[in-house]
């Protein structure tokens, strides 16, 4: 094996914005992430709307023409 061209690896913390944190091993220092597995929907079964941009809004007209073009 060459020597000197594996990245050090460390004991690092991650620290999730819903305020979980575990330590692991990683070659980056203290992650930080938005969703991890406590707060993701798919594993908590609880559905998060997050929209910043107005996005929900605009799928939402979308659907709503597309079901009246279907309707009529």
């Amino acid at each position: 094996m060459k020597e000197k061209i594996h990245p050090n690896y460390f004991q690092t913390t991650i620290r999730c914005s819903c305020g979980e944190t575990f330590v692991t091993g990683s070659t980056s220092q203290n992650i930080h992430v938005e969703v991890c597995a406590k707060c993701h929907p798919y594993f908590t079964g609880v559905q998060k709307i997050i929209d910043k941009t107005g996005r929900v809004d605009k799928f939402m007209r979308r659907l709503d023409q597309t079901n009246k073009m279907h309707t009529d």
